[in-house]
C-alpha cells in the first residue's frame, strides 16, 4: 500500500507547544463528536420506551408492544460489531480522523431520517421496518465511532501517566449525549404537551443534523495522531487489520467484550428500561423520569473523568474491579429503592445509578485500547468493545422486560445485573494492565 506521507507525518514534526495544542483539539473534537453520536443513539433509546410501542405497535398489548419496540432497539446493538469491523479496517488503514468524519455523517443522517418515519396508522408495519433499518445504520455508525474517538485523544498523549484521564474524555460523551437527549425530549414534551406523541418527539431527531454540522467543523480542523503517523511513515500499515486483530489478539477481544458486561447491561437497564418500568409499574410520570436521568448524567460529568484519573494513579484493573464489585451490590439497592414506589427514593436510585457504571467506564477506554498493538488498535479495541453490545447492551432492556414479565419483581432483574458484574470481575482479572507503559506503534498488547 502507498501512503500519502504529507498528511500524517507532520504530526511527528510538531514542537512541544504545538503538540499540546493538538492534544487539546483532539480531546475536544473526540468529546464533542462522541457527544453528538451518543445524543443520536440515546435519543432513540429514550423515545423507544416512551413513544414507539404506542405509535408503531398499537395493536399489541402494552407489554408485548414494549417488547417489540425494544427488539427494534436491540437491532442497533447487533449492528455495532459490523460498524466496528468496517470502520476499524479503515481506521487502521487510512487513519483515525477520516474514519471519524464518516461515522459522524452516517449517524447524523440516519437519526434525522427517524423523524420522518410515518407511524403504523399511516403505513402499517412498514413504519417499524423503516425504524429497524435506520436503527441498524445508527448501530453501524456508533460501532465505528468509539474506537476512533478514543484513539484520536489517547494517541496524542505525550506521557504514559495520563492516558486513562485523556481517554476518559471521549467516554464523557456518553453522559453528555444522554443529558442532551433527555433534555431535548423533556423540553419538547413540556412544549407540545399532548401533541408530543403526535409530532413533538420528532423535533429532537430533526435537530441532530445541526449538531452533526458542528461536529464535522471541529473534526475537520485536527491532525492525524502521531502514533498512526509513525506507522504510516515507516510503512507498517496492516493490509487486513481486522483479520490481523482476530488472529493475534483473540483473547484480548473476548476479554474486552466480557469485562464490559457489568457496565454495559446495567447502563441500558438504568437509562432505557427505566422509562417503561417507571411509567407502567412504578406509576411515575415521563417528565419525572427524564429529570432524574438528567441529574444522573450531570453527576457522570464528574465521575467518569475522575475514575479515569484514578486509574492513572492506582491502575486500570484495580479501578475497574472496584467498579464491578460495586455494581454487583448496587443492583439490589437500586431495585429495592425503586420498588418502594416512593418518588423521593426512586429519584435517589436513578441519580446514583450511574456512579458504579462510571467507575468502570472512566478507565475502560484506556484499559481496552492499551491491550492492542498500534497496527490493529482501532480494529481490535472496536471489535472487543462493540461485541459487548450484542451480548449485554442490546439485549439488556429486553431481558429486563422479560424477567419482570415472568417473575413480577425487580429482584430478578437485579440478579441479572449482578451476574453481569461477576462476568466483568472475572474478565478484568484475566486481562493485562498496561497502565503507564509505552504503547506507541507496535508496542502495547
Amino acid at each position: 500500500m502507498t501512503i500519502d506521507s504529507t498528511m500524517p507525518q507532520h504530526a511527528l514534526a510538531l514542537s512541544a507547544a504545538d503538540h499540546h495544542v493538538q492534544l487539546k483539539r483532539a480531546v475536544i473534537a473526540s468529546t464533542i463528536g462522541t457527544t453528538i453520536e451518543w445524543y443520536d443513539f440515546f435519543l432513540y433509546s429514550t423515545v423507544t420506551g416512551l413513544v414507539f410501542a404506542k405509535l408503531y405497535f398499537p395493536a399489541s398489548e402494552p407489554l408485548m408492544g414494549t417488547l417489540q419496540a425494544f427488539l427494534i432497539y436491540a437491532v442497533g446493538f447487533a449492528a455495532r460489531p459490523v460498524g466496528a469491523a468496517i470502520f476499524g479496517h479503515y481506521g487502521d488503514r487510512i487513519g483515525r480522523k477520516a474514519t471519524l468524519i464518516a461515522t459522524l455523517m452516517l449517524m447524523g443522517i440516519a437519526t434525522f431520517l427517524v423523524a420522518l418515519v410515518p407511524t403504523y396508522e399511516t403505513i402499517g408495519i412498514w413504519g417499524a421496518v423503516l425504524l429497524t433499518v435506520l436503527r441498524f445504520i445508527q448501530g453501524i455508525g456508533v460501532g465505528g465511532e468509539w474506537g476512533g474517538s478514543v484513539l484520536l485523544a489517547m494517541e496524542w498523549a505525550r506521557t504514559n501517566s495520563h492516558r486513562g484521564y485523556i481517554a476518559s474524555w471521549p467516554q464523557f460523551g456518553v453522559p453528555a449525549g444522554l443529558f442532551l437527549a433527555n433534555a431535548a425530549v423533556l423540553g419538547f414534551s413540556a412544549l407540545s404537551g399532548d401533541a408530543f406523541m403526535e409530532w413533538g418527539w420528532r423535533i429532537p431527531f430533526l435537530l441532530s443534523i445541526l449538531l452533526v454540522g458542528v461536529g464535522l467543523y471541529i473534526r475537520l480542523g485536527i491532525l492525524e495522531t502521531p502514533a498512526f503517523a509513525k506507522l504510516a511513515a515507516t510503512n507498517r500499515i496492516e493490509r487486513q487489520p481486522v483479520l490481523a486483530a482476530i488472529r493475534r489478539h483473540p483473547k484480548e477481544i473476548i476479554l474486552s467484550a466480557l469485562l464490559r458486561m457489568g457496565e454495559q447491561a446495567p447502563f441500558y437497564v438504568f437509562t432505557a428500561f427505566i422509562f417503561s418500568y417507571g411509567t407502567t409499574t412504578l406509576g411515575v410520570s415521563r417528565d419525572f423520569l427524564l429529570t432524574a436521568v438528567l441529574v444522573a448524567a450531570m453527576l457522570s460529568f464528574v465521575t467518569i473523568p475522575l475514575s479515569g484519573h484514578l486509574s492513572d494513579r492506582i491502575g486500570r484493573k484495580k479501578m475497574y474491579l472496584i467498579g464491578a464489585a460495586t455494581m454487583a451490590v448496587f443492583a439490589f439497592v437500586y431495585f429495592g429503592l425503586l420498588d418502594t414506589k416512593s418518588p423521593t427514593l426512586i429519584f435517589v436510585a436513578i441519580v446514583l445509578s450511574l456512579i458504579p457504571h462510571d467507575m468502570m467506564y472512566g478507565p475502560q477506554a484506556a484499559l481496552i485500547a492499551e491491550a492492542f498493538t498500534g497496527r490493529v488498535r482501532y480494529s481490535g479495541s472496536s471489535l472487543g468493545y462493540q461485541l459487548a453490545s450484542v451480548i449485554a447492551g442490546g439485549p439488556a432492556p429486553l431481558i429486563a422486560a422479560t424477567l419482570f414479565a415472568s417473575y413480577g419483581t425487580g429482584t430478578a432483574i437485579a440478579i441479572y445485573v449482578a451476574a453481569c458484574a461477576v462476568c466483568s470481575l472475572i474478565a478484568t482479572a484475566l486481562i493485562k494492565d498496561y497502565t503507564g507503559k509505552d504503547i506507541d506503534g507496535d508496542e502495547g498488547g
